[in-house]
């Protein structure tokens, strides 16, 4: 039976390979995103593929969004964020600082929070909220980690409230991930060298990854799964 998904930030990188993933076996995908282009280019070739832009820092692009949305959505994921401080000025007065910070609160924590409210009706039960985390969550990384592990403690919240109606809320939490534009083309050959001999299985982490481990916690075999934060981080940071 074909679902319908809801995947923010769903124009690039992992977003993207989780709307494809969906895609390819049947379900309806809604990729959003702040730029047109790489949604179109997301949806290119892919008929249930359907790119809405919205600004989910933004309650009033939500509000937009809704009037534009199928009354049910089985799935959502909140993957729409990024380290923001990759894109300031420098400035290192205390204003910047405040804004700075401000900036990755809002696109990693506030947009899966306002998204998740905005669509709270029309969340069917079966379903499932998946976000995307981080493992800075857990190893620091300013107010992208601290953002990121803002995520998982709101999470918690969220599972109960949505448990009683048969909806499961969890997020999956990365290491290195590779072909994404996560780091701006700044990322030197020394420091990914770095990051994949960090991993246990000696590599970087793909898309496809993420996209099978977003996939599994939308289905059927993860029903009794949620209020969780699942490391798909090739064992960079081990738990027990």
């Amino acid at each position: 039976m074909s679902r319908t998904i809801l995947v923010t930030g769903g124009g690039t990188g992992i977003g993207r390979a989780v709307a494809h993933h969906f895609a390819d076996r049947g379900d309806e995908v809604l990729v959003t995103g702040r730029r047109l282009a790489p949604l179109e280019e997301a949806a290119a070739g892919r008929a249930t593929v359907r790119p809405l832009v919205c600004d989910h820092t933004d309650p009033r692009s939500l509000t937009e969004l809704l009037a534009r949305l199928p009354e049910r959505i089985d799935v959502l994921v909140n993957n729409a964020g990024g380290n923001t401080d990759l894109d300031t000025d420098e400035a290192t007065d205390l204003a910047s600082y405040a804004r700075d910070f401000r900036a990755n609160l809002d696109a990693n924590l506030v947009s899966a929070a306002l998204t998740t409210r905005a669509l709270d009706g029309r969340l069917a039960a079966g379903g499932a909220v998946v976000h995307l985390g981080s493992i800075a969550a857990d190893q620091g990384a300013g107010s992208y980690g601290a953002a990121k592990a803002g995520l998982a403690s709101w999470n918690v919240e969220l599972s109960r409230n949505l448990g009683p109606r048969d909806i499961t809320a969890n997020v999956v939490s990365p290491g290195y991930v590779a072909d994404t534009d996560f780091f701006r083309d700044r990322l030197t050959d020394e420091r990914r060298d770095q990051l994949v001999a960090a991993a246990a299985v000696g590599r970087a982490g793909s898309p496809e990854d993420i996209s099978g481990t977003v996939a599994f916690l939308a289905s059927p075999a993860a029903r009794h799964i949620t209020g969780q934060v699942l490391n798909v981080n090739g064992g960079t940071r081990t738990t027990r």
